[in-house]
């Protein structure tokens, strides 16, 4: 990422926000076609379908985008580029075809979701105006909206592809948000002074949402009808799991306070599988 004096998380203006939030999908629309024409290259039309089936979401997302920026009046400006990389194929592109499955695939495309997420969700933190702060997280929301269609889909090719699974006794949120919390106190505890303190705040979030959970529980999720006990044991899938979760619920809880707090959760998660995911590649 080149240098730069301003904060790399400013927005300047509307035009600046629209451009590069078309520069965005437009990257990702590049790297589902390379993708989807290498599987056909490779005899993986299956895959290729799967990539495909990406390029068209990020096509509508790009429409909307587009749609915006025609209601509002602004101009199209030069591309714009994010300060990070967000979109990412995390090998796809050089591994063997036979590596890869639908259900990798769209676990590819959920994390390069959330990164865009949790990039909208700074650039609405740092902004300078009112406009600029309502358009990020209008397109923060859009992202989460994203996350959950593609995290819906990851689950019906895990099921698809793995049709036996492990049954566990039905968890309950509270205490696999302790869990969550106890696991990540340890890797705070095993870690360099430079690196605990993230996993500390991290872990504190945890177990505030475990005693909110306790006092006031949400109303039941089936995704917490048989959980694999590999889902709790590790800190990463138990952060998957407590995100499908709250998203589930911030799409079927019964009221508005109840979808509200839930799409809270699932935000806060998103960013703890990111401080997981950083810590875990030092």
């Amino acid at each position: 990422m080149a240098e730069t004096e301003s904060d790399p998380w400013e927005v300047a203006s509307m035009n600046e926000l629209l451009a590069l939030a078309r520069s965005m999908e437009q990257e990702a629309i590049d790297g589902y076609i390379a993708l989807a024409k290498r599987m056909r290259e490779m005899g993986q039309p299956d895959l290729a379908g799967v990539f495909e089936t990406l390029i068209a979401e990020e096509e509508g997302h790009l429409g909307k985008v587009n749609d915006w920026q025609t209601a509002t009046g602004q101009p199209k400006s030069a591309i714009v580029h994010p300060p990070e990389v967000l979109f990412d194929d995390e090998g796809a592109g050089i591994i063997a075809p036979e590596m890869l499955s639908a259900y990798r695939a769209f676990s590819m495309a959920v994390r390069n979701e959330e990164r865009a997420f949790v990039f909208w969700t700074y650039v609405a933190a740092h902004a300078k105006s009112a406009e600029i702060g309502k358009a990020a997280e209008r397109m923060a929301h859009e992202e989460l909206g994203h996350v959950a269609k593609l995290r819906s889909e990851r689950r019906r090719a895990f099921h698809f592809e793995r049709r036996t699974s492990t049954d566990a006794a039905k968890a309950d949120l509270a205490l696999l948000e302790t869990r969550l919390a106890n696991h990540l106190q340890a890797l705070a505890d095993a870690a360099e002074t430079a690196g605990s303190s993230r996993l500390q705040a991290l872990a504190r979030q945890a177990r505030i949402r475990a005693e909110k959970l306790v006092q006031t529980p949400f109303s039941s999720t089936p995704l917490l009808e048989a959980v694999p006990d590999t889902a709790v044991e590790q800190v990463l899938p138990l952060c998957e799991l407590l995100t499908d979760c709250y998203i589930d619920l911030g799409q079927t809880a019964p009221d508005e306070m109840q979808r509200d707090r839930a799409q809270r959760s699932a935000a806060e998660m998103i960013h703890c599988i990111r401080g997981v995911r950083i810590w875990l590649a030092r």
